[in-house]
């Protein structure tokens, strides 16, 4: 199983298109897939429980009842990964942050049985709509994710309204690709 994390409100904008595109890329070399919409789902911002680090840091789990639990079972059990977010002023979208700043808190120093994403093959799209400016620096914060919690980032796609003719076909191509294995192996 990949999983297809996505976080816009707008259906039918380009966030989803990129998001069904790895989802069709992913199918179509034989692999299944989910998304993960987590603009639709419960997912709160981090409380910096205690004194900055509450139990997320010792017990790999959070405080909060939201989604996080499910999405951290489900990377530990995947194959592989896409994260697809907006870009809003340079970086991921809120939402994509506060997965980001919350699994990272869990996972980064997972001692019990090693980060959920360890290892795992992520590729990576940051979604330009207006400008299409910001591209570049909001992939820049998801392979320093990546790294502090130990997964490994594949491709980093910039899509925007100018580039969607041939991006999205690229998508589509690193979804197969990720299923055939034609990625580089870290160990």
């Amino acid at each position: 199983m990949y999983i297809i994390i996505t976080s816009s409100p707008n259906t039918d904008g380009l966030t989803a298109s990129c998001g069904k595109a790895a989802y069709e890329g992913i199918t179509g070399a034989g692999g299944e897939a989910e998304i993960i919409d987590i603009s639709a789902a419960k997912l709160e911002p981090c409380r910096i429980c205690g004194n900055g680090w509450g139990q997320c840091r010792d017990t790999t789990t959070c405080v909060i009842g939201d989604i996080l639990p499910d999405i951290q079972k489900k990377i530990r059990e995947s194959e592989g990964v896409f994260i697809v977010t907006p870009v809003y002023f340079g970086q991921p979208c809120e939402r994509m942050k506060y997965f980001f700043d919350r699994f990272r808190r869990c996972e980064a120093f997972n001692n019990i049985n090693n980060s959920a994403a360890g290892g795992k093959q992520i590729n990576l799209v940051a979604a330009a709509g207006g400008s299409g400016n910001g591209t570049a620096t909001c992939l820049a914060e998801m392979v320093q994710w990546c790294r502090h919690v130990s997964a490994v980032p594949q491709e980093r796609l910039g899509i925007t309204r100018f580039n969607r003719e041939y991006i999205l076909p690229a998508i589509k191509d690193a979804g197969a690709r990720l299923v055939k294995g034609e990625y580089f192996k870290r160990p």
